[in-house]
């Protein structure tokens, strides 16, 4: 299933991203020119309590515009998570006044974990980044 996501306009340059979790937030920036994310940790927060650390690493890393991995089942099919990913993507919207971008996110986990990641939320952020920024023309 595409998410569907507004025209990136060449003025977006550099992204930050989150790898959504109920316990866990994993976080990455990238930018355009490089097609490149680095992991930058997660945020071990639930619920509102994760929007203050959010706001930390908007302020650090000053980004353009903001990525949030969406989970669909492998057919494609919407769950809980889903629902949940999407929810955090219009705070973030809200909140932070960034445009946000929704990515695919299947398999970024499996990915991470397989690539024997330290922080694997971290890693996978990385990996929605980097498959958004390969996205853009």
């Amino acid at each position: 299933m595409d998410v569907a996501r507004p025209a990136v306009t060449t003025e977006l340059q550099t992204f930050l991203a989150f790898d959504f979790g109920l316990k866990r937030t994993g976080v990455a920036t990238g930018n355009r020119l490089t097609r490149t994310a680095t992991p930058r940790g997660s945020i071990a927060a639930e619920g509102e309590a994760r929007f203050p650390a959010i706001a930390l690493k908007i302020r650090e890393w000053q980004p353009d515009a903001l990525v949030v991995g969406i989970p669909f089942h492998p057919d494609g099919a919407s769950h809980d998570n889903t629902a949940r990913a999407r929810k955090f993507a219009r705070q973030l919207r809200g909140r932070f006044g960034l445009q946000v971008f929704e990515v695919d996110e299947r398999y970024s986990t499996t990915e991470a974990l397989s690539q024997g990641a330290p922080d694997a939320d971290a890693a996978s952020a990385c990996i929605i980044l980097e498959q958004f920024l390969r996205s853009l023309s």
